[in-house]
């Protein structure tokens, strides 16, 4: 797999993170040439001045774990991001909402978020049904979103059920054409990557690309020196 750096949105949503933390994780972002960089709104400015015309896209996280915040708050989060830097949003659906079946409010929320910046919506899989997924994806497809993103922080599928994720990554490609999806939260290697990749994945959210990254180096590495003739 070629390049895999520019499918690999890095993240880091440490709580109380200070700014040299940031700082250094988004210096490793830039050095790895990821596709972007996702961060809490209280850290965006200060990864915005690292990775400033680097290419790498900054990401705002607003709202986890679920989308509980009040639609003029939620604005107000995305408003915010984009002022302080950030070239795209990570904003989790009104996922109580949605459960209890509040469809037009839901899109209606999402419409206008959609409506700040490039927005990737965060349907929480884990929290729904096969053809719960399939609704949420459908109306992120209407929302004017670029993308579907299975899950954030407190996913409640661990790394055990990543086969799982890779069926809602499935259902989620089937069900919004067109749209990009994000595959996020416990995809820590190489292998966990490629499911997700096979699955229809166009973007991998995690927390461990530099490890994923050097694993790839690694084996194309050994993969030419198992092809050397030796002499």
């Amino acid at each position: 797999m070629e390049n895999i750096a520019k499918i690999i949105d890095q993240t880091y949503l440490k709580a109380g993170a200070d700014e040299e933390e940031i700082k250094r994780v988004a210096e490793e972002a830039k050095e790895y040439s990821f596709r972007g960089f996702c961060v809490l709104p209280e850290h965006t400015k200060t990864a915005k001045g690292v990775l400033a015309g680097s290419g790498v896209k900054v990401t705002t996280l607003i709202d986890e774990p679920t989308g509980a915040s009040t639609h003029q708050e939620r604005m107000e989060l995305a408003k915010g991001a984009k002022l302080a830097g950030s070239d795209e949003l990570d904003v989790v659906m009104k996922i109580d909402d949605f459960k209890n079946g509040n469809y037009e409010e839901v899109l209606a929320d999402l419409r206008e978020i959609c409506g700040v910046l490039p927005t990737k919506v965060i349907i929480g899989s884990g929290y729904l049904t096969d053809e719960e997924i399939k609704k949420a994806s459908e109306i992120v497809k209407l929302s004017g979103a670029i993308c579907v993103k299975t899950a954030t922080i407190n996913d409640p599928l661990d790394h055990t059920e990543l086969p799982e994720k890779a069926k809602h990554v499935r259902i989620m490609k089937e069900s919004a054409p067109g749209l990009l999806v994000k595959a996020a939260g416990a995809v820590r290697s190489m292998a966990d990557l490629e499911m997700m990749v096979k699955a229809g994945a166009d973007i991998i959210g995690t927390s461990s690309g530099v490890e994923i990254v050097d694993e790839a180096k690694g084996r194309e590495n050994k993969g030419l020196e198992d092809g050397r003739i030796v002499e």
